[in-house]
């Protein structure tokens, strides 16, 4: 594929999610998106449309400029390529600044683009994409043993260590160690107990997908699902959040258990601890009982 058609893809899904976005309407994008991010996205403006029925008041459209596409040198079905770019929702420099990174997949030549995966990162936390002579990259295999986690196992490794601490391969930070400590507080609340379940997902358009990087490792964006089940204590009910309601089945007298989807982005060395550098969270379905 081209860069041109690259950048195609960019504009339409930026069209698409502006439309969505305004509209509170789940349809206008759906075709644009998938995957990990799909789920997050439709499943939102699915609940915003129930809260907003006439739609979004302070809608400000998403700009996406100075796009930076790492695409693989690939032949056959499926493709994907990488996407990274500035948005104007944030500050051009210092701390507030960050880049967004889209993976866009195409499943056959008569399927259009779609998001799978969307992660917002600070600039030095991108870590610089491997590419040849002519400025293809280099798309990694799900199961290259190279590496000091395999893309194909990263899911259901990364679900293991949020339960139990391992396998101990990841490094410190907000989205490992740091990630464990917050939900261990909130597991013990007066009057809530909350348990936790994540499990991998790694099938089709929630696949793990990973660039060779310049330090001969790789940046790898890859899916987990949580469950988070609170339960209450006798005179204590459950809060439900406002926009977890329109995705609420059942009557949450003394529990609610929410389901969602989380998409990851690493940065996995060949050998050392694999830093998670992103994690974007939602809530695709919640039961009260």
């Amino acid at each position: 594929m081209s860069r041109s058609e690259a950048a195609q893809a960019l504009k339409d899904f930026t069209d698409a999610y502006n439309a969505s976005d305004k509209a509170y309407d789940p349809k206008l994008d759906a075709g644009s998106v998938t995957g990990a991010f799909g789920a997050i996205n439709q499943a939102g403006l699915k609940s915003a449309s129930v809260i907003s029925p006439d739609g979004n008041a302070r809608h400000q459209d998403l700009t996406l400029t100075e796009a930076k596409f790492a695409i693989p040198k690939k032949a056959g079905w499926p493709r994907w390529f990488l996407a990274e770019t500035d948005s104007n929702r944030d500050a051009d420099s210092g701390p507030g600044d960050n880049t967004w990174t889209l993976v866009f997949v195409r499943s056959a030549p008569e399927q259009p683009w779609k998001v799978a995966y969307l992660t917002i990162l600070s600039p030095d936390e991108i870590p610089q994409i491997k590419t040849d002579k002519d400025g293809w990259a280099t798309a990694v295999s799900p199961g290259d043993g190279s590496l000091a986690v395999a893309p194909k196992d990263l899911s259901a490794e990364y679900a293991s260590y949020l339960k139990t601490g391992a396998p101990a391969h990841f490094a410190p930070g907000p989205h490992t160690d740091g990630w464990r400590s917050i939900r261990d507080k909130d597991a013990h609340k007066p009057g809530i107990t909350t348990q936790y379940i994540d499990q991998p997902v790694k099938g089709g358009d929630f696949a793990p997908l990973g660039l060779a990087t310049k330090d001969g490792g790789a940046m790898v964006f890859f899916t987990t699902r949580l469950f988070d089940r609170q339960t209450a204590a006798k005179n204590y009910t459950p809060q439900i959040g406002a926009s977890v309601k329109p995705l609420l089945t059942g009557e949450v007298k003394s529990s609610l258990t929410q389901e969602s989807v989380v998409s990851e982005a690493a940065a996995v060395p060949r050998s050392g601890p694999v830093v998670v550098t992103g994690r974007l969270q939602g809530v695709i379905g919640a039961e009260g009982s």
